[in-house]
Order: C-alpha cells, then structure tokens, then sequence
C-alpha cells in the first residue's frame, strides 16, 4: 500500500501570533511617519531611523509569521514566554513611537527658515543657526557677533517652531543656534551646548536658553560650563539650584495662563535661580505661545493674543542678551 504524503503544515498560533504583531509594527511606524510628515525629514534624524526599525522589524515579523510549520508540543511554555515578552517590547516601542510625535511648525515658522528680517537661516541636521545680516548694528562686531544664544527646543516640538521669535533676537546683532535634539527629547541632547560652544571662538558672551523641558536641561549646562554667562528660561526652571552659580545672569519669561508650567511652578523655583534673575509674567499668555506650533494638550486658555505676547517673550529676552555685553 502505498505510503499517504503528510498534509501540509499549517500556520501555529505562534506564526499567527507573529503575523499579528508584524502587522502591528508596520501599522504603527506607517502612521506615525504620516503623523509627523511635516516635521519628519526637518527635525534631528533619530525620530527617523525609530520609524525606519520598526518597519524593518514590523516586515521582518511577518516574513517568519508568513512560514508554514509545526511546533512540538514541548514548546509551548518558551512559545507562552516568547509571547508576553513580545508584547511588553511592543507596547513598550510603539507606545514610544506614537508618544513622540512631534508638535509641527506652524506654516508661518516654517516660511521663516528661509529668511526673516535679512537673518541668514541656516539648516543642518543637528543645528539651526541664525545669523545676523553682516554690518548690523547691536552685538555685531567686524568679525560677527560676539554674543550668542544656544537654544534648546521644548519636549516633542519642531525645532523649527521657534525660529520666527528667535530670529527677532538675531535681527539685533546676536548670534542664535538652535538645536536638534535627538527624538526631540532636550535630556537627550545634553552636551551639545558645549560642542556649540567650541564651533564659535569668536564669540565672547554665550547665554543658553529653553523652552519648558529644554529650559531644565539649559538650567543643567548653565550649572557645567563656565563659559556660560546667561540662563533664558521659556515656561521653565531648573531641577537643581544656580543660587550661587557666580555670575551666571538669568530671566525667567513665563505665561500667567499656562498650564504646563504654571505660575506657582514658576514661583516655587525662585530659590534656585541667582538673586539677581528678573521675571516676566506676560499677562494672558500660555505655553505655546513660546513657539510657533498650534496649541497643546493641557495647556491654558490665554486672554491675549499671540503676537501681542511674543512681542514682550522678545523684549524680555533681547535685554538678556544685550546685559551680557554691556
């Protein structure tokens, strides 16, 4: 009697289960990458690459889920084990994804990376620099400006959200870099104040500024560098105290209506800042009014509108500036 062939090996719940996630993993990287399609190509490439390894695993999921086999019994408990570690990375790598979508640049920020008030833009991976038109007035010597503002994004925001405010301060003879933080997380930059730093010699006076987390991470190099003579703080305040950080020259500007970094927030920071800080509260004014993003989730209701507000973010910030050189 002739021997009868084994039927075809079907799909195990395990290869499904593969199959499923893959799906997963694709669906989440496709959807974030159109999310952030604004910003994706713009920003620091590491929010980027996230996307592009999740796709590769996402596609590499479905591949061994795509394979026909049996799986003996004695498997089962490692297949068990193997199937809630999957899902804990999963939840874990995905939710990051979808958590770090970033606040997209207003259409007005983003026409203002070419030129604003003859500031010349210019845009590199890691960095957006401002510079002042050549023979400006204010801090612009014969060889460029000799003051200098390092500034650090707030969590999650397009770095280019903040270049129409920032150019304001460069159109009056400062030199301004913003940097592009890795996943747009400010801890995730730490140290590129420094590197800014040595790439500019020439310039004498350095402040380091930032809005909301971006401000707690200026706070920390303000605290590391003596090279650094002022703190800028956008809707924020340090972790660790600068009380007697000697000559470190600070400004607190914050909103009376922002719900993220509050007025008490701003209030209870007061003793870790110098005893010489000035504050400026501007009247209705809330956290996405330090940039040009839209609004944000659990933010305040502002009673002013943005460009009556951006207008004293600016002044409070040139006099900063222009305290450093003086």
């Amino acid at each position: 009697m002739a021997d009868v062939p084994d039927a075809a090996p079907r799909p195990t719940p395990l290869t499904r289960w593969r199959a499923a996630v893959g799906v997963l993993w694709v669906l989440v990287a496709a959807g974030c990458a159109w999310a952030a399609r604004g910003s994706l190509l713009e920003s620091h490439p590491a929010y980027g690459a996230l996307l592009a390894a999740v796709l590769v695993v996402g596609l590499l999921l479905l591949a061994s889920g795509a394979r026909r086999r049996r799986r003996p019994a004695r498997h089962r408990v490692a297949t068990a084990v193997g199937r809630v570690l999957g899902a804990v990375v999963s939840v874990a790598v995905l939710g990051a994804c979808v958590y770090l979508v970033p606040l997209t640049a207003s259409p007005e920020a983003v026409g203002a990376m070419v030129s604003v008030d003859g500031v010349r833009v210019a845009d590199s991976p890691t960095r957006i620099v401002l510079t002042p038109p050549a023979g400006d007035t204010g801090d612009t010597g014969a060889a460029g400006p000799t003051t200098g503002l390092v500034f650090l994004p707030g969590a999650k925001v397009d770095p280019r959200a903040y270049v129409p405010l920032l150019a304001r301060l460069a159109s009056r003879g400062y030199l301004v870099v913003v940097v592009k933080e890795p996943l747009d997380i400010a801890f995730l930059a730490v140290g590129e104040t420094g590197r800014v730093l040595d790439a500019y010699p020439q310039v004498r006076h350095w402040a380091v500024g930032g809005h909301s987390l971006g401000g707690v991470v200026a706070g920390q190099e303000a605290g590391s560098d003596a090279r650094i003579g002022g703190l800028l703080l956008w809707a924020s305040y340090p972790l660790s105290s600068l009380a007697d950080r000697s000559g470190l020259r600070a400004a607190s500007v914050s909103g009376t209506r922002d719900g993220l970094t509050t007025p008490a927030d701003v209030e209870a920071s007061r003793a870790k800042l110098p005893a010489g800080t000035t504050y400026t509260a501007v009247p209705g004014a809330v956290h996405a009014f330090f940039g040009d993003y839209g609004a944000q989730p659990g933010d305040g209701t502002p009673t002013t509108d943005r460009s009556t507000a951006q207008t004293r973010i600016v002044e409070a910030s040139a006099a900063l500036l222009a305290s450093l050189s003086g």
